[in-house]
């Protein structure tokens, strides 16, 4: 049985070809939405131009002198390029100069983007034209308050002194806050490490039941978030959906809370693993949209083995490594940042990743990096795994890991 998995997002978006014995049981387990067409960049602007809930753009920029646009960053799928030029249009024509809009990218604890992976991510004529800051989380923050939930709401300079504030970013399924987008793009796009050490840390204390992949109504990080947010007064959110290739399927724009609203709705139905795989003995589970957080992965394929025994193969084509994570990452032989380590590979789990671009570190967000067997390419996985596995294996692929969730 030959099946094909996207890779390489930002790299070309090729397919990876692997086969399976014919005497496994394979169940192949996309998300719903993985086959739906994508937006043409006339139904994108579209959407724009007739937002939810909101004033068009160019109507909440007249006379405002100034504007940012946060936008996510290579751990998300966005192709920002194709929305900000909308997005641009319509600032200019209230009358903003392009020297008086500046853009702002929501690393959270990430590591900076180079000028190489803006070009990725804004293209060319946009790095060219306009300024383009990474955020700082360290420094250049200013205080708005603390939410109920005791979180200081510390935001990037940049983006307060703006009069106009517009967000571009995406909704995934997500392991904390049950559904991305929204408020996240600024607690903790843009937020201070100590906002963001907060909000990862205390707030889960104080509700930990609440939050989780796919849980959203009553999540407690979701709420802290969305207070933050309003604190913030973002003008503008555009939040996209995406399938089984990365490409946009859906543009939610217009008031943040409104259009996320409609956006997870949506992503309920689009994300939802169809078929749900359940007690497997081996979960080949592709960490394709973001495969430089592959940790996403391997917790999602976890949760398809029998009773979290088994072995999970995750497939980690990711050229630039794992994201640097100044909140989560090691940064010595035996320490790292605030949330360090910040998950442990369980006793009953056998991890394999298969990673054409492996180094020393990249499994180091486990507090158990060494339990982790480590293969270069399908050729190298398949041996490894006809050696383990044989006639009547109960098999699950998941061709994106790590934008799919488990309806609950």
């Amino acid at each position: 049985m030959k099946v094909q998995l996207p890779q390489l997002l930002w790299y070309g978006n090729t397919s990876l070809e692997i086969d399976l014995p014919d005497d496994w049981h394979v169940e192949f387990c996309p998300m719903r939405g993985a086959q739906r067409t994508p937006l043409t960049l006339a139904q994108m602007e579209a959407a724009i131009l007739h937002p939810i809930d909101s004033p068009p753009i160019r109507r909440i920029a007249r006379g405002k002198r100034t504007a940012v646009i946060v936008f996510d960053d290579m751990t998300r799928p966005t192709r920002t390029y194709e929305l900000a030029p909308i997005v641009l249009k319509e600032l200019e024509a209230a009358g903003i100069k392009p020297d008086d809009i500046t853009f702002v990218c929501a690393l959270g604890t990430h590591g900076a983007l180079t000028q190489h992976e803006l070009r990725k991510k804004l293209g060319t004529k946009i790095v060219k034209r306009y300024r383009v800051f990474n955020h700082n989380p360290y420094e250049n923050c200013i205080s708005l308050g603390t939410t109920r939930y005791g979180t200081p709401v510390m935001i990037n300079r940049e983006v307060m002194s703006a009069e106009v504030k517009i967000g571009i970013g995406c909704v995934t399924a997500h392991a904390q806050t049950g559904f991305s987008g929204g408020g996240k793009l600024l607690l903790p796009g843009v937020a201070h490490i100590d906002s963001i050490t907060h909000y990862h840390l205390d707030v889960v204390r104080q509700a930990p039941e609440t939050t989780g992949l796919g849980k959203f109504e009553n999540n407690i990080m979701r709420a802290n978030i969305a207070e933050a947010a309003r604190m913030v007064g973002l003008d503008f959110k555009i939040d996209v959906l995406f399938n089984g290739r990365g490409l946009a399927t859906d543009v939610f724009a217009g008031r943040l809370e409104s259009a996320f609203a409609q956006a997870v709705e949506a992503a309920r139905v689009h994300y939802a693993t169809d078929p749900r795989p359940r007690g497997k003995r081996l979960v080949i589970a592709n960490a394709f949209a973001k495969a430089n957080e592959m940790t996403i992965a391997a917790g999602v394929g976890m949760r398809a083995l029998a009773d979290m025994s088994g072995t999970v193969v995750v497939v980690a084509n990711s050229p630039e490594g794992q994201v640097v994570h100044y909140l989560l990452g090691r940064f010595g032989r035996d320490y790292g940042g605030r949330q360090y380590p910040v998950t442990t590979i369980p006793p009953g789990v056998d991890l394999v990743i298969m990673a054409p671009y492996q180094d020393k570190t990249f499994g180091d967000w486990f507090a158990n990096p060494e339990a982790i067997t480590w293969t270069r390419d399908w050729t190298h996985t398949h041996e490894l795994l006809r050696a383990r596995f044989g006639p009547g294996t109960p098999v699950a692929v998941i061709p994106n890991a790590t934008m799919q969730y488990y309806d609950r």
